[in-house]
């Protein structure tokens, strides 16, 4: 039970503060017509924190984030990712109506693993705290951590479309998703610059 809490409160703790991929799925979940068209961001954000969690837990990211090639490629290529969707998302939003930013199954796909893996603050974050956390358990109790920890970030991204699928619901001008497609663009820009100035002094 205590690596069960363990792993709730270290998870809730990284994914909790303002960031991308938080912004693109509440953005999703507000921006399409249904819970169910913003799955495909929600199920790839899921799989893709699923994926990290493993790497972290089982060592491989801690590995390879040694390789200071593999750094300089995730922030370069993070930031122009990061600058492209804040240009389609503030692009997308010029107009108030409640088509803003609506995105393909596939475009949420693409844009929704990029987010998720091509973040270095992630990747970090995700080895300092759940990998180096993980090294206390062994067996199957290391397998619990992992699990449960990944169970949060599901749980929380379904939750964060369904939230933004409620104001969605309820903003029959869409100035909210205006003003919120806006802030979701600023906040990729903030972030992409974040990235840049990090690949510039790495």
């Amino acid at each position: 039970m205590s690596v069960f809490f363990h792993a709730v409160v270290l998870a809730f703790g990284l994914i909790l503060p303002l960031g991308v991929q938080n912004v693109f799925i509440f953005n999703q979940g507000m921006s399409q017509r249904s819970l169910l068209r913003a799955l495909p961001a929600v199920v790839t954000a899921g799989i893709s924190d699923t994926l990290l969690i493993g790497t972290a837990v089982g060592g491989v990211s801690l590995i390879l984030l040694q390789w200071p090639l593999l750094s300089g490629v995730l922030y370069a290529g993070g930031s122009a990712f990061l600058l492209y969707m804040a240009w389609s998302i503030w692009k997308s939003s010029g107009t108030v109506s409640g088509s803003a930013s609506v995105l393909t199954a596939g475009r949420q796909i693409a844009f929704a693993a990029t987010v998720s893996l091509l973040n270095p603050h992630a990747l970090l974050d995700t080895v300092a705290v759940i990998g180096t956390s993980s090294l206390q358990y062994e067996g199957m109790d290391r397998i619990t951590f992992a699990i449960t920890a990944a169970l949060v970030s599901w749980i929380w991204f379904l939750g964060l479309a369904s939230a933004g699928r409620w104001i969605g619901r309820t903003d029959s001008t869409g100035r909210i998703s205006l003003v919120f497609n806006r802030l979701s663009a600023v906040v990729m820009i903030m972030m992409a610059a974040m990235m840049i100035w990090k690949w510039i002094h790495m």
